[in-house]
């Protein structure tokens, strides 16, 4: 069948292992890049800003939202004005 001190037989041997191994190393690479791609937008879904207010929240559809619609405050107390009657 075919005689193993052939060259011809070896080098085609040879060539193929090496393409075995680019296809290899090119499945993992691309492996590697789909699962980190994957597992930052799960991160980016996942994460919550930090809300340093109290009165505001995070709503899925509106983002940062206030409860009562006003300004954010600085926690200090605010002087309001008397309205004129």
């Amino acid at each position: 069948m075919f005689d193993p001190s052939d060259s011809e037989v070896f080098w085609l041997n040879m060539t193929n292992l090496a393409l075995g191994a680019v296809t290899l190393v090119a499945f993992v690479a691309v492996s590697f890049a789909v699962v980190t791609e994957l597992v930052a937008r799960a991160r980016k879904h996942a994460t919550v800003p930090a809300v340093e207010d109290t009165h505001s929240f995070l709503h899925p559809e509106l983002g940062l939202t206030m409860a009562d619609g006003g300004e954010p405050t600085d926690g200090k107390k605010s002087v309001t004005k008397p309205s004129k009657q």
